[in-house]
C-alpha cells in the first residue's frame, strides 16, 4: 500500500483581482493566499508520509516578474526532497508561457516530463508507471493523450495530463480529448489538471479534476484543494478530497421576499453568513451578495444601495470580527405583484420590456453603440476579472439585470412626485 498527492492549477503568485480597490477587503490575506495554501500542499505531502506528489499542470501564472516566485518554489521542493518524497510535473499553458520557468534549475527529485513527447517515469520500489507530457507552447489544441503510451502490464499506471477534456465552460479548449480515449490506455488513475473545479470524471478507472488549490476570484468558489490518493494491496486507489485554501470564496444568493424593511435584509443576511461561518470555522471568508425577490423592501433598497452596501458590510465585520468580508452585492429584487398592478401603463410597458432585452441579449447588444462607449471608457476598466465587456451580449444582460431594480424605483419615485 501506498499514498500520493495529486494537485494542479498552483498559479503561484496570481496576482489580485481588483480586491484591493474596495476598502476594508483581506488585501494582504488574498496576495499570500497562493504560497500559504501551496505551503499546506507541502505539509500535508509530509505528514502523511506519501511516496510521491503530482503537480499536473499551471504552477505558475505565466511569466515572472522576477526570479522570486521560482525560487521560493525550489524552497518548497527542497522541504520535500529533504523527507524523501519526489515530484513529477507537467507543464500546463500557464506554464508555457513562462521564459524564466525554462531556466531555472530545480532542486533533485523534481521530475518535469519532456513537452516533445510522452514520457514515462517508472517507479520501481512501487511498480508504478507515470506517464505524462507537458505543453510545448500556450496554447496545445491537439489530444496529447492520443500518443500517450499503453499501461505497463505489472505497474499501477497513473496518466498526467493537463486538458479540458471534451469542453469545460469557461477553460479554454487546450489539449482536448474523450474519456473513451484516456480509457482505452487502461491507466489505473487519471491525474488531470486546467479545470480548477473539483470533480470526478470517471470512477473506473478514476479520472479526476483536483481544482485549482486556491480560490482568486469570485468565479473559483468552495472548498479548493487536491487529491490524497491511497492505493490498497491489490492495486484500486481511493482517493480523498484534501482542502488547502486559506481563504475561501462564496457566491451568496438571498431571497428576501418576506422583507419588508431594509434592516429586515440585514437580519436575514446575517443568518445566511451566521451559517457560512459556521461550516468554515477556521478560514476568511470573502462574499459576494445576489439579494433576489418581490420584496416590500425593494424601494429602500433601490433609493441608496451604497448606504445598504455598507450596512451589509458592517454586518458581515460585526459578525464575524473580521473573518468575513462581502466583496459585493448586487440587487435584483422587484416590488410585490400589488405594487407593480398600480402603476401607470407606461412603466408597465416599460419593465415588460426591459425583461424582453434581458430574455435576448443578441437584441440587447444591437442596441448599444460598442464603438462609441469604447472610446469613452478608461482602459483599466476593460481589463481583468471585472472588465467591462462591451462585445458579450449576456454580459450586458447582466449589467441590466442589475440597474433595472435601481432604474424602476427612480422612475416611480419621479411618477410618484407628480
Amino acid at each position: 500500500m501506498f499514498k500520493f498527492l495529486h494537485a494542479a492549477d498552483i498559479h503561484l503568485d496570481s496576482p489580485l483581482h481588483k480586491l484591493d480597490h474596495y476598502e476594508g477587503a483581506p488585501v494582504e490575506e488574498i496576495r499570500q493566499a497562493t504560497r500559504r495554501a501551496f505551503e499546506n500542499l507541502i505539509n500535508l505531502a509530509i505528514a502523511e508520509k506519501v511516496a510521491f506528489v503530482l503537480l499536473a499542470g499551471d504552477l505558475y501564472d505565466g511569466d515572472w516578474k522576477d526570479y522570486n516566485t521560482g525560487l521560493y518554489f525550489a524552497s518548497q521542493m527542497s522541504k520535500l526532497r529533504k523527507a524523501g518524497i519526489p515530484v513529477y510535473i507537467i507543464a500546463g499553458n500557464h506554464d508555457a508561457a513562462s521564459k524564466i520557468t525554462k531556466t531555472l534549475k530545480l532542486p533533485e527529485g523534481v521530475k518535469i516530463f519532456s513537452a516533445d513527447t510522452p514520457e514515462t517515469v517508472q517507479v520501481d520500489e512501487l511498480d508504478v508507471a507515470i506517464h505524462g507530457q507537458s505543453f510545448a507552447s500556450p496554447s496545445v489544441t491537439k489530444d496529447l493523450s492520443s500518443g500517450y503510451p499503453y499501461a505497463i502490464e505489472g505497474c499501477f499506471n497513473i496518466g498526467m495530463l493537463h486538458t479540458c477534456v471534451t469542453g469545460m465552460e469557461g477553460h479554454e479548449p487546450y489539449a482536448p480529448c474523450t474519456l473513451d480515449g484516456l480509457q482505452s490506455r487502461d491507466y489505473d488513475y487519471w491525474a488531470l489538471g486546467h479545470v480548477h473545479k473539483h470533480e470526478v470524471l470517471l470512477e473506473t478507472p478514476l479520472i479526476i479534476f483536483p481544482g485549482n488549490i486556491q480560490g482568486r476570484h469570485i468565479r473559483e468558489t468552495g472548498p479548493k484543494g487536491c487529491m490524497l490518493v491511497t492505493v490498497d494491496e491489490r492495486m484500486r486507489p481511493y482517493a480523498d478530497f484534501r482542502p488547502l485554501d486559506v481563504i475561501r470564496w462564496f457566491d451568496l444568493e438571498i431571497d428576501v421576499s418576506t422583507a419588508e424593511t431594509g434592516y429586515d435584509v440585514v437580519a436575514m443576511i446575517e443568518g445566511h453568513l451566521e451559517r457560512l461561518l459556521e461550516e468554515n470555522p477556521e478560514l476568511p471568508l470573502v462574499v459576494r451578495l445576489k439579494i433576489v425577490g418581490d420584496s416590500m423592501a425593494h424601494n429602500e433598497l433601490a433609493a441608496d444601495m451604497e448606504r445598504w452596501t455598507s450596512e451589509f458590510r458592517s454586518a458581515a465585520g460585526d459578525l464575524g470580527g473580521g473573518k468575513i468580508w462581502i466583496e459585493r452585492v448586487k440587487l435584483h429584487t422587484e416590488p410585490p405583484i400589488e405594487m407593480m398592478e398600480s402603476m401607470s401603463e407606461p412603466m408597465t410597458e416599460l419593465i415588460q420590456y426591459l425583461d424582453e432585452l434581458q430574455a435576448d441579449p443578441e437584441l440587447l447588444r444591437t442596441l448599444v453603440d460598442i464603438e462609441d462607449l469604447r472610446k469613452k471608457l478608461p482602459g483599466e476598466l476593460m481589463e481583468g476579472e471585472d472588465a467591462v465587456r462591451l462585445d458579450d451580449a449576456d454580459w450586458l444582460a447582466g449589467v441590466l439585470e442589475e440597474v433595472q431594480p435601481m432604474l424602476i424605483h427612480r422612475l416611480l419615485k419621479e411618477e410618484g412626485s407628480k
